[in-house]
């Protein structure tokens, strides 16, 4: 397994011995906070709700960003084939034939046929080294379409869980305006007796408008979520399919984070960032050995060009060739490719570093965010259960004729708007815990969704 916390575990170059650059990273020993539930490839299906088990299915599936980072991922493997095969010989034929007009009347011609053979003897290792360095950059790729994958499904779930809270706070408001409707009902016969006064009424009414605004925007807000769902499961918006029941799910069991040093173990951005140290060392090696002479062998067997098509078979001749080529003055062109490419390792070097303290940050973050979101959740129930008892007791005193209609109103509509408030809080909640997983699920694998 590769260490890649203590240091980058560079590769030491074949030619010459010096000092190279080190990744070395002082993490912490261990994560603020861990729980008991491992996190799963399938992270998603511990939320236990079917319709969104199916939406991640179709995403997988069907959005083109994953396409795309899957192409890439075979174009990386092409060029893997392509610098392999310059360790193999090289075989090409030859045809070859011309058509002369010799005399007035008369066409003769000349044919030549010819194989050629070449093959570069990888003396320092250059070739060796390019293979390697496409061989890294191959798992980089497959590591960022891991990476890829592991997004989308953070981002289906997430735009999941705010389309089930836009539903949720539909209902909610729909209930709530028919509650509001009532109390401008009861107002109205209590103005008819002479029990009341008209303002009351229109203080009421404006509560129930105000609702009615709310429940316009959460319906805008609901067909917007499924625009972004449907994109994400690679469809154009509008055509339809998506579940139209559900509701908020439960947080799942607290996640075991593990030990950072495990995190950069799972993670697949951390591993291509790695990979792409590795790489960006095996092309120093190459471009030092670049400042060698090549050896190049050839063969050719042919035969010289005869007037007919059968003297392509008589005469054959065969020539060996062996080329040493080395350079002498060449400005510092190689010298500054070596130095190029060390600053290409150097930065890949900066970027994993980089990488590694966010990755560290992302899971504090979440944790953070998910603890202190369960302690609002708690204060804004014990808010919600004084706002209940308070409109109670206010209308009851209203009734009578102890408190002002206004007084009333208001501990109405702070009870409403502290239930919407929850709802929200309770998919908040479920989003931290989907940025956990997106920070911790290194170990995603394609193809079992």
């Amino acid at each position: 397994m590769l260490l890649l916390v203590t240091s980058a575990g560079l590769l030491s170059c074949q030619l010459e011995r010096g000092e190279r650059p080190r990744a070395d990273l002082s993490l912490p020993g261990q994560f603020s906070g861990s729980g008991t539930q491992a996190v799963g490839d399938q992270w998603w299906r511990a939320f236990g709700d079917g319709d969104l088990n199916t939406l991640e299915s179709r995403a997988l599936a069907g959005n083109f960003s994953l396409e795309s980072a899957a192409q890439r991922l075979r174009q990386a493997e092409a060029v893997l084939r392509q610098t392999k095969s310059e360790l193999g010989a090289k075989v090409d034929g030859e045809l070859s034939g011309s058509v002369l007009d010799v005399s007035e009347g008369s066409i003769g011609g000349s044919y030549g046929l010819g194989l050629g053979a070449s093959y570069e003897v990888d003396l320092w290792g250059r070739i060796r080294t390019r293979v390697s360095a496409e061989k890294l950059r191959t798992q980089a790729s497959g590591e960022d379409y891991r990476a890829a994958a592991i997004s989308l499904s953070a981002e289906v779930a997430t735009t999941w869980m705010q389309l089930l809270e836009a539903r949720a706070q539909q209902e909610l408001l729909q209930e709530q305006i028919g509650t509001n409707e009532k109390v401008v009902q009861s107002l109205e016969g209590r103005f008819v007796e002479g029990q009341g006064r008209g303002v009351d009424i229109l203080r009421q009414r404006q509560l129930v408008e105000a609702t009615r605004e709310r429940l316009t925007v959460a319906e805008l807000q609901s067909e917007i979520l499924e625009h972004q769902l449907q994109v994400l499961l690679g469809r154009a918006p509008g055509t339809g399919g998506l579940p139209t029941g559900g509701s908020l799910p439960s947080l799942p069991a607290s996640l075991r984070t593990g030990l950072p040093v495990q995190l950069l173990e799972r993670r697949p951005d951390v591993r291509a960032a790695f990979a792409r140290i590795r790489a960006a060392d095996a092309e120093v090696a190459a471009a030092m050995a670049d400042r060698y002479p090549s050896l190049s062998l050839g063969a050719s067997i042919g035969t010289s060009e005869g007037n007919s098509a059968s003297d392509l078979f008589s005469n054959w001749t065969t020539q060996l060739s062996a080329n040493l080529i080395g350079p002498i003055v060449d400005a510092g062109l190689r010298q500054a490719e070596v130095d190029r490419n060390e600053a290409v390792l150097r930065e890949a070097i900066a970027d994993y570093r980089q990488l590694v303290v966010e990755a560290i940050g992302e899971v504090e973050n979440a944790l953070a965010r998910e603890r202190k979101q369960l302690e609002r959740i708690r204060q804004l129930e014990r808010q919600l259960s004084l706002a209940e008892r308070s409109s109670h007791q206010l209308q009851r005193e209203f009734i009578n004729g102890v408190t002002e209609y206004l007084d009333v109103l208001t501990a109405l509509d702070d009870e409403q708007e502290l239930r919407r408030t929850l709802l929200s809080a309770r998919r908040e909640l479920l989003e931290y815990r989907i940025a956990l997983y997106r920070s911790l699920a290194g170990g995603f694998t394609l193809g079992k969704a």
